[in-house]
């Protein structure tokens, strides 16, 4: 059975603890990193848990489980209704889209997202994080039966995005990096490798001031984990406690046809006309977040198994 690890705030501290009931059970000794921290081990982390100071959940804070420094890379459009909703088909690419977030933009599951002054459309994505468990320097082959070798955890993240930045100006990693624009976590659940099949069947879903906005399940992804984590490892290196970001379902605010979304990647455009295009397509769309607005996701197995528990952030001006 897999283990809650919790990184909380507790009378100005922090620290790093397992969830066990409605209860924080702190590890004793120092670990710097989230990285640290897997190096460690699992039996290891559980040998200095410390019962006698366990701390109800309502007394502390979470902050996020993924530490700096840490890579954030993120796989696009890989939900089938996503793709269609943003004028894309429908159908798998024929090339598996990656972007990255600085690790500045990660942000704790009860922190406020920050709305930046000029941007006027601000949406949410909920995706499924995956931690990465060993250092990766070179191709290395991964399949459904050797991914708990490379994915230590899974946890939730919300891919917070300014589409206005992101379309008007071409740039993924501009719309998407704002701080506060990774919330992750509450905590990471640290797979055990019998329990790693569950990643392919999953279900998320994120509301916005209590109506649902996104539902799905991760055996819908496009381009699986295993197969990006092995894509990736032909150009890339992975440390331990990196974040892979698998992709976000359908249902986000963002709504554009294909012949709006040709209009706003023709390079011809100035960036005000592509500004006066996107504000237009959008103008009747009132799913964008704004101040004030509650996000919450939440990620769990259909037979209830495993439970990523729930963020819930208020979006206020930055």
């Amino acid at each position: 059975m897999g283990i809650r690890i919790a990184r909380y705030v507790h009378a100005g501290t922090t620290h790093w603890g397992v969830i066990q009931n409605d209860a924080v059970l702190p590890i004793d000794g120092a670990f710097d990193s989230l990285a640290a921290l897997l190096s460690a081990g699992k039996e290891n982390v559980l040998s200095k848990l410390n019962s006698a100071q366990a701390l109800p959940l309502e007394s502390i804070r979470f902050v996020s489980p993924v530490t700096q420094p840490a890579r954030i890379v993120c796989q696009g459009a890989n939900y089938a209704h996503h793709r269609a909703e943003a004028g894309l088909k429908p159908a798998r690419a024929p090339f598996n889209l990656i972007f990255t977030k600085p690790d500045s933009a990660l942000s704790g599951a009860q922190d406020h997202i920050q709305l930046p002054s000029h941007v006027k459309l601000l949406d949410y994505e909920i995706e499924l994080g995956l931690v990465m468990k060993t250092k990766i320097n070179g191709p290395v082959q991964v399949t459904k039966e050797n991914l708990h070798e490379f994915v230590a955890g899974i946890l939730i993240t919300n891919d917070v995005s300014a589409r206005d930045i992101q379309f008007v100006e071409g740039q993924w990693y501009k719309g998407k990096s704002y701080r506060t624009f990774c919330p992750a976590g509450p905590y990471l659940y640290l797979l055990d490798p019998e329990e790693v099949h569950h990643i392919h069947n999953l279900d998320l879903k994120l509301w916005v001031n209590g109506e649902l906005r996104q539902s799905a399940n991760t055996d819908q992804l496009l381009y699986k984990p295993e197969e990006t984590i092995e894509e990736l490892s032909r150009m890339m290196d992975f440390d331990p406690g990196d974040l892979l970001l698998t992709g976000t379902p359908g249902g986000v605010a963002l709504k554009l046809t294909g012949e709006q979304l040709e209009q706003l990647t023709n390079p011809f455009l100035s960036g005000d006309q592509k500004l006066a295009l996107v504000l237009e397509s959008q103008a009747e769309n009132k799913s964008y977040l704004k101040n004030g607005d509650i996000v919450r996701c939440e990620i769990k197995s259909p037979d209830g198994r495993i439970d990523l528990g729930f963020q819930e952030n208020r979006v206020v001006l930055a």
